[in-house]
Order: C-alpha cells, then sequence, then structure tokens
C-alpha cells in the first residue's frame, strides 16, 4: 500500500529542503532520491559512481552531485561543505551507504572483511554525521540512519553486518538523546528485504563481493516502495521505522525479546533454507 506523504498547501512538505543521500548511485537510495526529488527537495548525492549519480542528477533542478567515498574523513567533510556552499544550508541527512557480506563467520577467509564493512556501514556514518551536525542544528533538522532488520536481530552469514547495524543502532539511540532539546530529531529506519545490488555486492569469504544473490528478488519489497516509506518517515520525523512486508517481521524485535530461541531457530531455518 503506498503512503502518501504529508502535504503543506499547494507543495510537499519537502519542497526546497536541502537533503544529502549517502549512497545514491543504486538501490534504496537511488530510490529515495527519486522520491524526493518528485516532492521538490533539493538533492545532494553522494557515492563513488559519479556517472550513476549525474545520470540521477539530470533528471531533477536544484541537485548536486559530490563523488564521495564515505571511508574517507576527509571526502565526508567536503561532501558537507559542498552542500553548504552550494545551497546554504542542510535539512536531511539520509546515511544510507552501505556493504554487506554473505558467509559465515568460521568460513571466512580474510578479516578484513570486517574492517570494511564497519568502515562503511559504521563509520561512514559516523563522518557525515559528525560534520554535518552544526548545520543541522542551524536548521533544527534530521539525521536519519538507514540500518536494516539486522540491526535489531541476529542473522546467520552477516555477523560483521549485523555488528555494523547494531553499532549504527547505539550510535543514534544515544545521539537522539544528547540531542534533545535541540531541535534536531534522529531516525533509524530498519528495511527487511529490499531489491538492490546489496546481496550482489555482499562480501564473501574472501573480502571480495559474491557477485550473487542467494535470494529470489523478485519476490520482495521494491526499492520504489521502500522510498515511499522512507519519505514518509522523513516527513514526519519518525523515530524508529521497520520497514518489512509482513508483519512477523514487524514484530521480530518484540518477538525477540520474549520468545529468543523460537526468533533464533526461524533466522537459522532462513539459513538452511537459503532465503537469508
Amino acid at each position: 500500500m503506498r503512503l502518501t506523504p504529508v502535504i503543506t498547501g499547494d507543495y510537499y512538505f519537502m519542497k526546497d529542503k536541502v537533503v544529502i543521500i549517502t549512497g545514491a548511485s543504486s538501490g534504496i537510495g537511488k530510490a529515495l532520491a527519486h522520491e524526493l526529488g518528485k516532492a521538490g527537495a533539493k538533492l545532494v548525492l553522494a557515492a563513488r559512481r559519479e556517472e550513476a549519480l549525474q545520470a540521477i542528477a539530470a533528471q531533477f533542478s536544484d541537485t548536486l552531485v559530490v563523488k564521495t567515498d564515505v571511508t574517507v574523513e576527509a571526502q565526508c567533510r567536503n561532501l558537507i561543505e559542498e552542500t553548504v556552499k552550494n545551497f546554504g544550508k542542510i535539512d536531511v541527512l539520509v546515511n544510507n551507504a552501505g556493504i554487506s557480506m554473505q558467509v559465515k563467520f568460521d568460513e571466512i577467509q580474510d578479516l578484513i572483511l570486517f574492517h570494511k564493512i564497519m568502515n562503511v556501514n559504521y563509520f561512514g556514518m559516523v563522518y557525515c554525521t559528525h560534520f554535518a551536525l552544526p548545520h543541522l542544528k542551524k536548521s533544527k533538522g534530521l539525521i536519519v540512519g538507514i540500518s536494516s532488520m539486522t540491526g535489531k536481530i541476529g542473522v546467520p552469514t552477516r555477523t560483521a553486518y549485523a555488528a555494523s547495524k547494531h553499532a549504527m543502532q547505539g550510535f543514534l539511540d544515544s545521539l537522539r538523546v544528547e540531542l534533545m532539546e535541540t531541535g534536531v530529531d534522529v531516525s533509524v529506519i530498519s528495511p527487511g528485504f529490499v531489491q538492490s545490488e546489496v546481496r550482489m555486492n555482499a562480501l564473501g569469504a574472501n573480502a571480495n563481493p559474491t557477485g550473487e544473490s542467494r535470494i529470489d528478488e523478485s519476490s520482495i519489497m521494491s526499492a520504489e516502495e521502500c522510498a515511499r516509506q522512507i519519505h514518509d518517515a522523513i516527513v514526519n520525523r519518525k523515530r524508529d521505522v521497520i520497514i518489512a512486508e509482513s508483519f512477523r517481521s514487524k514484530i521480530a524485535p518484540l518477538l525477540k525479546l520474549l520468545v529468543p530461541k523460537i526468533v533464533d531457530n526461524v533466522s537459522r531455518k532462513g539459513m538452511e533454507s537459503g532465503t537469508t
């Protein structure tokens, strides 16, 4: 079901809001750029693949492309500086850049895999948020972390990925408390399975991309639907949102507290059947 964003007057609430999206070249980031661009936001698109970003930017006015590797602190600083230089402010920072994995811990051959995943998923978010925060305080803006259900529930073959998303959740929850009374809000968005390139680029035993997905991509939520729900969460400055198609997935964090062994068994069976 399509969720309708809040509308103010004749314009979407996002009109003329300056929004930075990291990891905007594909998947959820690309779909969110289209969703917010249609709503009139001024987009700042960041990723390593500049050509892909330029193709998105060409479809909208008031769009800035900044080639950025979020694992490099100086490039994250540059992203924020270029945004402010061009638009004068930042209203929303969407920390979306991410990388996953598909291998059991005892099959990992190179532990650099953990460093790679933490550097993108966690430290990239920390860098961007740190440099953006003074500007977000001025605009009473919003920090968004695109996390994962794996940030709430342990999933086999995702040890490093789950660790990075749990770290993201903990960081943003703590930051939210620190920012009380400043006017800056913090939203954590936790999608389940969404159609994207993330599984094709997931790291394997040798810490290199596997080049394959182990699930039926056509059977899961589209990136466009996920982006529509993220749009709604941004407009309404929601604190913590789980994006999933099944009711069971949405209540899984609660079930983890009540019946943890059952949740563990469901997760294990998912791995055995090839659906995780």
